[in-house]
């Protein structure tokens, strides 16, 4: 396979990569809880796809650097960072959903001396998870 075969197998692999990325988007912001095994299945696929197109990149000869192979190229690392961004949103609506989802009054969380214990509040959380991402 030649290097630019191998980077047109990938970009279009990184096209349906984000198109499953807004499918999960829209699915998230319309129903407000997290997508159902379907979704989950078809990321599976596609991830275990990514690896294949991974190794085909690597496996390439080098040196493939013609004008229209850098384009490509480019247009490759404009659609990831695509991607990134909108799983690291999905990521944070599917983390919002499911702190509202699990939120009971307090008194169904009492502690070891069986007082109520308050949820910690999701800015909090939020704040947590933006200082580890």
């Amino acid at each position: 396979m030649t290097p630019m075969e191998a980077l047109q197998q990938h970009q279009q692999l990184c096209d349906e990569l984000h198109q499953l990325a807004l499918d999960e988007n829209r699915f998230l912001q319309q129903h407000q809880r997290a997508p159902g095994e379907a979704l989950r299945e078809r990321k599976r696929g596609l991830i275990g796809r990514l690896d294949t197109t991974l190794a085909a990149l690597r496996a390439a000869p080098r040196g493939a650097g013609t004008p229209a192979f850098r384009a490509a190229l480019e247009k490759v690392r404009a659609r990831i960072l695509q991607v990134l961004q909108l799983d690291r949103e999905n990521e944070q609506l599917l983390l919002r959903y499911s702190l509202a989802a699990g939120r009971r009054p307090s008194s169904d969380h009492p502690d070891a001396t069986g007082r109520p214990v308050a949820a910690p509040a999701p800015s909090l959380l939020q704040r947590i998870y933006s200082r580890h991402a």
